[in-house]
């Protein structure tokens, strides 16, 4: 492995995909990750072997942006996972689809037709898209967020069909990963009953399903479910 081969995390500030970007450090890539802000610990203990990007995907304008910003800088990509998410409440209205819509699905959808230059073309390269598994299934009280995770699923096969055999192109969709700092005792065992292994596995699991998407070369255009068998219950 060389040191120009990279990795782009979108949305890895924190939790999963920050466990997730220093891992595939710890692998020997370099990660450049995007996010909306700076976090304040940055400054006592900056992320060896990670970049910053600070990007805005809510807006066309911050996704053009930033586009522009990476093509400028030119890495050499071995991969782009697309994990930037936004959580809102239908409540909200047009405003909730709206900004969703530009985070889960146009983002990754001009990243992925405007960046496909930057991916490595002397070996096969890797797209994967971060979905969820309530996207699967619909959902009453979160229409918004499970209508854009599911066009981000569909993305997926489009994107696989149309970039093979030089991009492997897959998605993962996990329920559960893990807990809030705020969660109480009665959501977590209310949470933990839906799925029949019944445990918070932490976010190496997902690392874990990158490398896999990663290092095999026969799988693209699938869902990586990862639920804990929620479907059995």
């Amino acid at each position: 492995m060389t040191v120009s081969e990279t990795i782009l995390i979108t949305g890895a500030a924190q939790r999963v995909g920050l466990h997730c970007a220093r891992r595939l450090v710890e692998d020997g890539y370099r990660v450049i990750i995007t996010c909306r802000t700076l976090r304040a610990e940055w400054q006592d203990g900056p992320l060896e072997g990670i970049e910053v990007m600070l990007a805005d995907f809510s807006t066309l304008a911050g996704i053009e942006d930033f586009i522009a910003r990476l093509q400028n800088r030119a890495p050499r990509l071995r991969a782009i996972i697309h994990n930037a998410s936004q959580w809102l409440d239908d409540s909200t209205g047009a405003r909730a689809m709206e900004q969703m819509f530009m985070v889960h699905v146009q983002a990754p959808y001009l990243i992925n037709q405007q960046c496909g230059n930057l991916l490595d073309a002397g070996q096969v390269t890797d797209i994967i898209h971060l979905t969820d598994h309530v996207a699967q299934r619909g959902s009453s009280k979160h229409m918004a967020y499970c209508a854009t995770k599911a066009a981000l699923e569909n993305l997926t096969l489009s994107f696989a069909a149309s970039l093979a055999p030089g991009v492997k192109v897959n998605s993962i969709a996990p329920a559960l990963i893990m807990f809030n700092t705020g969660d109480d005792d009665a959501y977590r065992r209310k949470t933990l009953a839906k799925s029949a292994l019944g445990i918070e596995p932490g976010p190496e699991v997902v690392y874990q399903s990158i490398r896999y998407l990663m290092d095999n070369p026969y799988v693209t255009g699938t869902s990586l479910t990862l639920n804990g068998g929620r479907h059995l219950k």
